[in-house]
C-alpha cells in the first residue's frame, strides 16, 4: 500500500510539474489539445495507481491534501513563488506587441485581440500595458486618453444609497439581514401594509437599501 502513496505523491508532483512547464495559457484557453493533454495526464496518472480499500483511499486524500498545502507554503517562499505561481507576462506594451513573450507564452495572437477587443478596445494603440497574469487571465490597461472618465476624475461626489440587502426571499423573511439594518418583522409587515401587501407569502423579492431603508418590492405576478 505505501508503494501504491508513494507512486501518488510523485506522479502528483509531477503533473503538477508538467502543467506548470506547459505555460499560462493552459489555464486561460480550452482548445481541443489542451483537453486533450490534460485527459491524458489523468488518464495515465490514475491507471498506474490501484486503490486496495477504503484505508487506502483515505489515506491517499489525506496524501494529496498534505501535498497541496505544502506546495502552497512554497509557494509563499520568495525563490519559489516564481515557478510554483508565476508572474506576470507583458503580452502588450505602449501599444506594441511583445512577439517574443507572445510566444514564449504559447498565447495566439487571434486570442490576444478577441480578448483585448471584449475588454472595449478594438485598437492595440489604445493599449498601454496587456499582462498575461499567472493564472491565466489577461489584465488590459488601457492609455490615459482613452480611459473613461469617473465621477472622481470630475470631482462629483456620488449619491450613496447603500448596499441593497434582501428582506424577503421568495415568501420568507430574512431575519439575519433585517437585524443588519436594525429593523425586525414588525417594522417589514408596517412597511408592507403601507404599500398594499397583508402578506409577506405573496412577495417574491423584497429589498431594502441599507442607508435609506427604502423597500422596494417584486411579486409573483
Amino acid at each position: 500500500m505505501w508503494i501504491e502513496i508513494l507512486k501518488l505523491a510523485v506522479l502528483f508532483v509531477l503533473i503538477f510539474v508538467i502543467m506548470r512547464l506547459l505555460g499560462k495559457s493552459l489555464l486561460s484557453q480550452w482548445t481541443p489539445y489542451d483537453l486533450i493533454t490534460i485527459f491524458f495526464l489523468s488518464y495515465v496518472g490514475l491507471s498506474v495507481i490501484e486503490i486496495k480499500d477504503f484505508s487506502h483511499g483515505v489515506i491517499s486524500i489525506l496524501v494529496i491534501g498534505l501535498l497541496y498545502s505544502l506546495i502552497a507554503r512554497l509557494s509563499l517562499v520568495q525563490p519559489l513563488s516564481q515557478f510554483i505561481i508565476g508572474e506576470p507576462t507583458i503580452l502588450v506594451k505602449h501599444g506594441k506587441l511583445s512577439v517574443k513573450n507572445l510566444k514564449k507564452s504559447r498565447y495566439s495572437l487571434a486570442e490576444l485581440l478577441s480578448s483585448i477587443r471584449t475588454a472595449g478596445y478594438p485598437d492595440i494603440k489604445e493599449i498601454e500595458y496587456v499582462l498575461l497574469e499567472p493564472n491565466g487571465k489577461l489584465s488590459v490597461i488601457p492609455k490615459p486618453e482613452v480611459t473613461p472618465v469617473t465621477l472622481q476624475n470630475l470631482n462629483i461626489t456620488p449619491d450613496y444609497k447603500g448596499l441593497p440587502i434582501a428582506v424577503i426571499v421568495e415568501g420568507r423573511v430574512q431575519h439575519k439581514n433585517l437585524k443588519l439594518i436594525n429593523k425586525d418583522k414588525d417594522w417589514l409587515k408596517k412597511e408592507l401594509y403601507v404599500k398594499g401587501y397583508a402578506k409577506t407569502e405573496d412577495i417574491y423579492y423584497a429589498v431594502v437599501r441599507e442607508k435609506e431603508h427604502e423597500l422596494m418590492i417584486q411579486t409573483l405576478k
